[in-house]
């Protein structure tokens, strides 16, 4: 059994913050892989199912990131899970927008959601690492991270968060290097042998479009200008 954790807050207010991609991550999966209804249980929202052969909790702590650790060491215990068995998807400044990474252990690099989930349960757990970019300097972090996506953001998003809808069943499964590809994939489609990308959903390539015909070309007029005047009056 595995259990996937989204950092966030609780709320409409807060619900397309940048704080809250933790949260947009579990709702994809469990959208992409027909998860059973959110519930209140452990002080969060929990919805269960299965990714492959795998169960799957999936965990919205609703406690404010602050106290996320608490809700997480309540389902932990519940369900006589290890640190081993926790994957937790965050937000990352130090990442840029859309890059995802894989970490086991280490410190919290000061965010207070990890800060709080050490506190109850350790260091020793994965996360998937969300990048949202830094707004340049740490004075204006408070309020970036509480502020929502800006619409240039929206492709991007899109790609990442459908990409960790595909890669969950490898990630699920303990594959990293296979769940990062999937993300690939989505936010950075590969490209052909000639340098194109691969247009994703079979949609045509503008610039593989067959070109139009030439014109005909025209005879040239080797008549006399009497001729072509006695032409006129035949």
């Amino acid at each position: 059994m595995k259990l996937f954790v989204g950092l966030g807050n609780p709320g409409a207010k807060y619900a397309q913050n940048r704080h809250n991609i933790g949260f947009m991550a579990l709702d994809q999966i469990a959208s992409d892989h027909g998860f059973g209804p959110w519930r209140a249980k452990f002080q969060g929202q929990v919805s269960e199912g299965k990714i492959g052969s795998e169960r799957v909790i999936l965990l919205k702590p609703q406690t404010f990131m602050n106290l996320s650790g608490q809700s997480v060491g309540e389902a932990m215990r519940f369900h006589k899970l290890t640190p081993a068995d926790v994957v937790v998807f965050h937000d990352e400044l130090d990442l840029a927008p859309g890059k995802c990474r894989l970490k086991t252990g280490g410190g919290h690099a000061g965010h207070n959601g990890l800060r709080s989930i050490h506190q109850h349960i350790g260091p020793d757990y994965d996360r998937v690492r969300l990048g949202i970019g830094h707004p340049g300097h740490k004075d204006r972090v408070a309020g970036y991270v509480l502020s929502d996506f800006a619409k240039a953001d929206q492709d991007w998003l899109d790609d990442l968060l459908r990409g960790i809808g595909d890669g969950a069943p490898a990630l699920a499964a303990g594959d990293g290097p296979k769940f990062l590809n999937a993300v690939a994939l989505r936010v950075a489609p590969p490209r052909s042998s000639g340098g194109e990308r691969v247009r994703a959903e079979g949609k045509p390539d503008p610039l593989k479009a067959k070109p139009p015909a030439p014109e005909p070309a025209t005879k040239e007029d080797t008549r006399s200008p009497l001729q072509r005047l006695a032409d006129k009056f035949r």
